[in-house]
């Protein structure tokens, strides 16, 4: 028994990060993908849900549910909804804070932040353009 354990904990991480950062299977915790392009970080509800590649995304009215129906690719997070930051400059997967992100180049981008570590400041100091090369090299590296 001990042994089912200790393997179920040593594989359940590579199920869990998978297809991307979600909670449960819905991205960005939760939040609706879509207004964070009118710069409001609400949560979506869960009479508003769409999948897209597996992954459920809720939405805070029908009209944005539609919106991202129509053109999912336009408002998925950047590396499967990690944080940019991370993914960039530490070729790692890091989870995120919903509420710190970054529309840049008509791409939503979200970062973890907790406490006295914001990563989207890290991010913007030593610069996007550097880091969003890296960032796309690396999460290329995680989808072969």
């Amino acid at each position: 028994m001990r042994f089912n354990l200790t393997l179920f904990c040593l594989l359940a991480p590579l199920f869990l990060f998978a297809q991307g950062n979600t909670q449960n299977g819905v991205a960005a915790k939760g939040y609706d993908v879509v207004a964070y392009f009118s710069n409001n970080a609400v949560e979506g509800k869960s009479e508003f849900q769409a999948k897209h590649e597996g992954i459920t995304y809720k939405f805070s009215s029908a009209e944005n549910k539609e919106l991202f129906t129509k053109n999912p690719e336009k408002y998925a997070p950047q590396y499967g909804g990690w944080c940019a930051y991370a993914m960039g400059q530490r070729n790692k997967k890091v989870d995120i804070d919903p509420e710190t992100y970054e529309i840049r180049n008509g791409k939503l981008f979200l970062f973890y932040n907790s406490f006295f570590m914001n990563k989207m400041d890290n991010w913007l100091e030593i610069g996007p353009e550097k880091l969003m090369p890296l960032a796309e090299k690396n999460w290329a590296k995680f989808n072969q």
